[in-house]
């Protein structure tokens, strides 16, 4: 393995299997994963997760004193996990780690945090269907998909949003929730760089009324509630929008083809696959080709691989999740541990639909590399390399990281006392934590 294809496995991809091919042109091996399907498995349905909720909602309580004992909530409080566990299982596998990625990177963009039963019900259903499908297409209709999933309707309180002078909103006296239009504002589009106001974001949040969803299996999803809608024209951006739903669509459409929102995205997609830092240069690069292209994500993720900074030495450090899955590709486990990672990345600090914050987890490695989550981590490579009795450490280590592999590391884990130290020795070098 030469040092672009280790370059390839590590800083575009999720780590290399030890059975992986190496590939020959390791451009080519990228470019090929974009301009290829996802070969995600499918899962349950929106649809499905929130009939979950309507069967929770109207079970027959008599029945069962305690609720907790009845097979809807049972059925309900296990999808979380078994999703978890899907979308683990799928980049642990996945012979495109490069797309899969991609699939991470914007997921946490658009962070939804399984606090409520829709975002919880249908989380994994919010990735296949808001993100999946659009990661090498347009972002404007990624950004779209997402404003109108019911996880993330559900995760920022959209669906209690009400026009106050819509026919709902006179009649009940209820108002408007602004998480909705200030997230997107601020951390999913044009951030504050833009200028916009908080009159913008109280307008937005008028303009986005109405849109909420049904749990009815009959009519479950995403659908527009006209009696909730702030009527009149609104002004955002010293744009005028029309009255009704088209009027938040249009808005979407204008904010994912701002230049602000463009540079946003360069310097996120920058950060994220080359530096913690990104040099200017860079970012621009990534900014004119979505400005050019009118925010086509296929054209700016071909545009990384060309970037020379992204065959630089590796320095940035894996999260959590990424060094858990990197582990698991590289040595594997027996299916019984693996249905415990869940657990082991809430451990670490970085749980599975779990960020604290709409903004995301964080991605410097300043935000990781505390002595205690170190610790956290070598404690983890000791626990895994006391599981896997049938590997030498050495082999392993050649395999995974080839160029990468400093030979003093590769000396201390040929010199270990046991397999299980070598392997930990391993698991726990600076060179297979860096990505």
């Amino acid at each position: 393995m030469d040092t672009n294809a280790a370059i390839a496995f590590s800083r575009f991809g999720l780590g290399r299997r030890r059975d992986e091919p190496v590939p020959a042109d390791p451009h080519a091996w990228l470019r090929a994963q974009v301009n290829g399907p996802d070969t995600a498995p499918a899962g349950p349905t929106t649809a499905q997760g929130l009939a979950m909720i309507y069967d929770v909602i109207h079970m027959d309580r008599a029945a069962f004193p305690d609720p907790r004992q009845s097979p809807q909530v049972q059925a309900f409080n296990h999808v979380h996990h078994d999703e978890s566990a899907a979308l683990l299982g799928q980049a642990v596998t996945t012979p495109d780690g490069y797309r899969e990625r991609l699939v991470w990177f914007w997921a946490n963009h658009f962070t939804i945090a399984a606090v409520s039963r829709p975002s919880a019900a249908c989380c994994g259903a919010y990735i296949r269907e808001a993100i999946r499908p659009y990661v090498t297409g347009r972002f404007s209709d990624m950004l779209l998909a997402v404003m109108r999933h019911p996880a993330m309707l559900a995760y920022l309180n959209q669906n209690t949003s009400v026009g106050p002078n819509s026919l709902v909103g006179e009649r009940k006296s209820r108002g408007l929730n602004e998480n909705l239009a200030r997230e997107c504002l601020e951390l999913h589009t044009v951030t504050p760089a833009s200028g916009y106001t908080q009159t913008d974001v109280t307008n937005f949040a008028k303009i986005l009324t109405g849109w909420t969803f049904r749990v009815d299996p009959e009519n479950a999803g995403f659908f527009f509630q006209e009696r909730a809608h702030e009527p009149g024209e609104q002004v955002v951006l010293g744009q005028t929008w029309p009255d009704g739903e088209q009027g938040g669509v249009m808005l979407l459409q204008y904010l994912a083809d701002h230049p602000a929102t463009h540079h946003h995205l360069a310097e996120k997609l920058v950060r994220h696959f080359v530096a913690d830092d990104p040099a200017p240069a860079d970012v621009a690069h990534i900014q004119a080709v979505l400005y050019k292209t009118h925010g086509d994500l296929h054209a700016a993720s071909l545009a990384l691989i060309d970037l020379p900074s992204a065959w630089q030495p590796l320095t940035k450090l894996r999260t959590p999740q990424e060094y858990v899955i990197a582990v698991l590709r590289a040595v594997g486990a027996n299916p019984a541990y693996e249905t415990q990672m869940p657990a082991v990345l809430k451990n670490l600090g970085q749980p599975l639909f779990g960020a604290p914050f709409p903004i995301g987890w964080p991605d410097r490695a300043a935000d990781w590399a505390g002595p205690e989550s170190i610790i956290q981590r070598v404690d983890f490579a000791y626990d895994f390399a006391g599981r896997v009795t049938d590997q030498e450490p050495a082999t392993v280590a050649e395999q995974i990281l080839g160029p990468l592999l400093e030979a003093d590391t590769l000396g201390q884990i040929h010199g270990a006392g046991s397999r299980r130290d070598g392997l930990t020795l391993l698991l726990a070098c600076p060179e297979f934590q860096r990505r």
